[in-house]
């Protein structure tokens, strides 16, 4: 991994925060393996950015992701949706659930923008920019626009897929992506992980980790 770029955080960035729901983490519907670690990251690195936007993850009861909206299908099964292929997941975040919430221990009070996604019925969302049609837009890439943000470092959960989707459209929709990589952490799905550092490579995502981030000089 190439973890070790200093990246001085600049007024026009922006640090977006994905998916830190209950659901995600120890004890959570579609529990990311030791998904709970990147909270003390996030907290610390938080506070070092003056604009923070929270995504959430918000689906519908029988979303078209579900493997309980396909009878007989299987969880982590892949079927054909409208828009390609589609993972089955457990059912997990849906709307106004305890697991929905965002974990009690995130501490981001300046947090100035809380992104929901995935509450179409029909398509699933794992980017913050683009849903998984990609066509649907959720709006982001104009805000960010609007209020001049140039660069988005993206952290969360989980690094192989919404982390991964929301870092890659940044890139497309013109902004400079960087990925704050040990305050990810992946679900590890069918080589899902070497995937998606390939895909950084070829989109010219780049990757640090919080010490180089954080640090006062390179």
């Amino acid at each position: 991994m190439q973890v070790s770029n200093f990246y001085p955080v600049r007024p026009a960035d922006l640090l977006l925060v994905i998916d830190l729901q209950q659901d995600f983490c120890l004890g959570g519907r579609l529990a990311v393996p030791d998904g709970d670690a990147v909270i003390p990251l996030i907290n610390r690195i938080a506070s070092r950015f003056r604009h923070v936007v929270l995504t959430q993850d918000w689906h519908p009861a029988g979303h078209s992701s579900f493997a309980s909206a396909h009878p007989g299908s299987k969880v982590y099964e892949t079927i054909q949706a409208s828009y390609g292929p589609q993972t089955l997941w457990p059912d997990h975040c849906v709307q106004g659930s305890a697991g929905a919430a965002f974990h009690p221990d995130l501490d981001v009070p300046h947090a100035e923008l809380i992104l929901r996604k995935g509450f179409r019925p029909a398509i699933d969302s794992y980017s913050a920019f683009v849903e998984s049609d990609k066509t649907t837009a959720t709006g982001l890439a104009g805000y960010l626009r609007e209020r001049a943000f140039r660069r988005v470092f993206v952290a969360g959960l989980a690094y192989d897929y919404c982390v991964r989707y929301s870092a890659v459209d940044a890139v497309r929709a013109g902004f400079s992506a960087v990925v704050i990589e040990d305050a990810c952490r992946a679900i590890g799905l069918s080589g899902s992980v070497a995937a998606t550092e390939e895909e950084f490579a070829a989109m010219g995502v780049a990757r640090t980790a919080t010490e180089a981030l954080l640090a006062d000089q390179p």
